[in-house]
């Protein structure tokens, strides 16, 4: 999977979520736990581990989607590498509600914030969803890119 471009100046609004009993917010230091829970049971031990960075930066540089106090949707920013957006998801039963385009553009904003002018979707898996809610474009020559096996 290629990694993505995004221009950081050209961001959608942050209001594209039309359901108000879905939060979109920064995760909390004490809320770890609950959060790395969800990403470990719904996708995997490797991406709870990069959440983890997210959760020792200051602020906090992982964004949350919750129902009813119950986690449904993650997504990083700064947790792989410096500028980079990912990892993210959202719980399978919520998707098509608009969910991940939200978490995706509040952590692009969350990398403008720090000062970044381009951000990097690394390892980008639906590209096409990417380019249409972000105007990200493909990095040509950027496979495999970080996620190579660097244990070899």
């Amino acid at each position: 999977m290629p990694d993505m471009l995004v221009n950081l100046l050209k961001l959608p609004s942050l209001d594209r979520l039309n359901d108000d009993r879905i939060n979109i917010r920064r995760a909390q230091p004490f809320e770890v736990t609950p959060v790395r829970e969800f990403i470990k049971q719904n996708f995997s031990v490797a991406w709870a581990d990069e959440i983890s960075v997210g959760f020792a930066n200051k602020p906090v540089t992982v964004i949350i989607a919750t129902r009813d106090g119950r986690v449904i949707g993650f997504a990083g920013y700064e947790c792989t590498r410096k500028a980079f957006f990912g990892p993210t998801g959202v719980a399978e039963s919520e998707r098509g509600h608009g969910i991940g385009t939200a978490l995706l553009i509040a952590s692009l904003w969350g990398l403008r914030e720090l000062g970044y002018v381009y951000g990097i979707i690394g390892g980008a898996g639906p590209t096409d969803f990417y380019g249409r809610a972000v105007g990200a474009i493909v990095i040509a020559d950027s496979e495999p890119g970080i996620y190579t096996d660097l244990l070899k």
